[in-house]
């Protein structure tokens, strides 16, 4: 893991300076990061790098993982699709279920912090532990969309929310109108790290090689867990359309993550959309394989993320920062990373991405100038640095909030 040095020359050297300074008033504070997997998907990637950073800077921040069990996998699963506005039959035995897991890991789990950083709806119940001193806070980081969902899931889940001190969301569209303090967080990716990292042309050529992706026309490339919300069916739908008039070839790279019981369903699917077409590409990858997924969105004329509900989608901007043309859907934070006609294209439907991608592949010119810009969109508003002040800032926040109660009598 690089030292915060290593980021003067991305970041700049004001950057750094102001996240050691805050850092020194945060100094020795115990911050708990809590989510559902150490593998797969973009919460584990973002803490796999800002715990050590926060740790660098002078925060004793460490990570725990809750356990949980198949049953309790495929309750927060629904919970998942249910908050993303999809209907799911969920009988009042899977909520027994979710909170039995959940007083399980608050038995397990050292929860004797100053902030507890609770990631997402699975380890929520671990709030009903909170102590009543002041000073303890705790903290709920949403990283999915819940302005619509099913209203039974959030009535369930909301008076644990309320229980925080703070609710963090991605964009402030995902957030519910509620009477507690909402900050508005968007998510990061590291550049430095083996996924963003600048790559040698005979790294790329030697990892295509090695995945059997020919690279004698252009590649188009989604890089997303098989799941049903990451549409990788319409993807293929749109390819198809697209290689009708324009030579080319599809990867769709991804995996499936410990806390998702769906990836294999998903994926059997769409193997048999892709049977009879090798210039489709499934590449069934490792969690860990960020080497690959570097390599493949560098090599990739187009990259495309149709997805049909959206939390981030930080995939986009691992793209934008390769300097690659995006295609994406118009949902979740996507909008904040591609700005239409400028960093990307944003399309709702196949045909709109059939005919985006057709215009980049045959526009070079045009495709290169977006991708640069949003290069430059991603280095100003989605690297990790800037993620870590925002928290930073947000710890600071809540203190003053506690000696402004103790102040007042309150």
């Amino acid at each position: 893991m690089p030292d915060l040095a290593a980021y003067e020359p991305i970041a700049g050297p004001s950057v750094v300076s102001d996240l050691r300074e805050l850092a020194k008033r945060l100094a020795g504070r115990r911050v708990l990061m809590v989510n559902s997997t150490r593998l797969g998907g973009g919460v584990a990637e973002i803490l796999n790098r800002m715990v050590p950073l926060m740790r660098e800077v002078g925060v004793d921040a460490r990570w725990d993982v809750i356990e949980g069990t198949d049953p309790f996998y495929r309750v927060t699963k629904k919970f998942h699709n249910a908050l993303h506005g999809k209907a799911e039959e969920i009988p009042p035995e899977m909520f027994e279920t979710f909170l039995e897991v959940g007083r399980s890991n608050a038995q397990r789990i050292d929860l004797d912090v100053d902030i507890a950083f609770i990631h997402d709806p699975q380890p929520i119940t671990l709030v009903e532990q909170r102590p009543k001193r002041p000073a303890v806070k705790w903290i709920w980081r949403c990283h999915i969309d819940v302005s619509r969902p099913i209203r039974t899931v959030w009535q369930f889940l909301e008076p644990f929310v309320k229980r925080f001190d703070a609710a963090i969301y991605s964009s402030p569209a995902f957030a519910q109108r509620m009477d507690m303090r909402q900050v508005l967080v968007a998510p990061s990716i590291d550049p430095l790290s083996e996924k963003n990292r600048e790559l040698t042309p005979e790294e790329i050529d030697a990892v295509l090689a090695r995945l059997g992706v020919p690279k004698d026309q252009p590649i188009i490339t989604q890089v997303s867990r098989f799941d049903y919300l990451k549409d990788p069916i319409g993807v293929i739908e749109a390819f198809k359309r697209v290689r009708k008039s324009v030579k080319c070839r599809l990867v769709l790279a991804g995996g499936t993550a410990s806390d998702d019981p769906e990836g294999e369903e998903v994926l059997a699917k769409v193997r048999e959309q892709a049977k009879g077409h090798p210039e489709i590409h499934l590449l069934m990858l490792p969690a860990d394989s960020h080497l690959e997924i570097n390599a493949l969105q560098r090599a990739s004329a187009v990259v495309v993320q149709k997805s049909i509900r959206e939390g981030f989608g930080l995939t986009v901007s691992e793209a934008l920062w390769k300097a690659r043309p995006v295609v994406a859907s118009a949902v979740g934070g996507i909008p904040l990373q591609v700005k239409h006609g400028y960093s990307g294209l944003l399309v709702h439907t196949v045909e709109g991405a059939a005919h985006a991608i057709k215009q980049l592949l045959n526009n070079p010119a045009y495709a290169k100038r977006l991708g640069e810009n949003g290069r430059e969109h991603v280095r100003q508003n989605f690297l990790l640095t800037r993620h870590l002040m925002d928290y930073l800032l947000l710890f600071l926040a809540l203190d003053y909030q506690t000696e402004t109660i103790r102040l007042n009598g309150v």
